[in-house]
């Protein structure tokens, strides 16, 4: 994890989010630096998605600030950041090599470099036989692999990953974490949601738990375990969700 005194690639500060009468997220504060994995954490319905969707500019923050690279998200500055969504967005009627060249001119990339990165990660993902199969066909966790490699394309220095081994083998999962440690040792900054807390403890550098909009625990995982006398990530999580502990942890 690079030093806390490095410039963030996201700095949110004081976020507020209300939907009609029901206030989603309330004064969140947290900071990503480049080449960490931040995990960020919480029950469905604690308001990660929406924190990622504001900041991605696709709702509109209550109050506070969500910057990227120093300032809100704009169309200049999007090709320069993956999101990978819980709910899948590939065209299923479109061939797999077809959408990811699609997608890859869409985030500003040459033609040709689009094709070529999109066969050498097809090959990557033992998925070059399948570089003409409309995406419809191919099982949830090959579509899955499909979607990351859209999501990496044209080097991101933020990548965003929401529950990204749902529905995926052992030896497919190691994969993908393999690629996204490899991402981070570039650079990339990678925002993490998950619910499998093993994938926490392996990889992440730093972790936010969100309950009812609010943080519940943030900073580096050693120092979230020892603020909670913890050596346990699921078990501060479960804690929290308990309401044992009403504790903030902080960096």
């Amino acid at each position: 994890m690079k030093k806390s005194s490095s410039k963030p690639i996201v700095d949110i500060k004081d976020f507020c989010l209300r939907i009609g009468d029901k206030d989603i997220v309330k004064d969140l504060s947290f900071q990503v630096h480049p080449g960490e994995v931040f995990a960020f954490l919480g029950a469905n319905g604690s308001g990660k998605t929406s924190t990622v969707r504001s900041l991605l500019g696709i709702y509109q923050a209550t109050s506070g600030t969500l910057h990227i690279n120093g300032k809100p998200l704009t169309p200049d500055t999007a090709s320069r950041v993956g999101y990978l969504p819980e709910e899948r967005g590939l065209y299923t009627r479109s061939k797999v090599l077809d959408t990811m060249i699609y997608f890859g001119e869409l985030k500003g990339m040459d033609r040709d470099d689009a094709r070529k990165f999109s066969l050498d990660y097809l090959k990557r993902v033992e998925l070059d036989d399948k570089a003409h199969t409309r995406i419809k066909k191919l099982s949830g966790g090959q579509q899955q692999k499909v979607q990351l490699g859209v999501a990496i394309m044209n080097d991101p220095t933020l990548l965003i990953l929401d529950e990204p081994t749902k529905g995926l083998d052992p030896v497919n999962r190691k994969l993908l974490i393999t690629i996204v440690e490899e991402l981070r040792k570039k650079g990339t900054s990678v925002i993490y949601i998950t619910h499998l807390m093993e994938e926490v403890e392996r990889f992440a550098d730093s972790l936010l738990i969100l309950k009812d909009g609010k943080a519940r625990a943030y900073g580096t995982v050693k120092q979230v375990k020892k603020d909670f006398s913890s050596s346990s990530i699921e078990d501060i999580f479960v804690s929290i969700y308990n309401e044992k502990s009403s504790e903030v942890a902080h960096v």
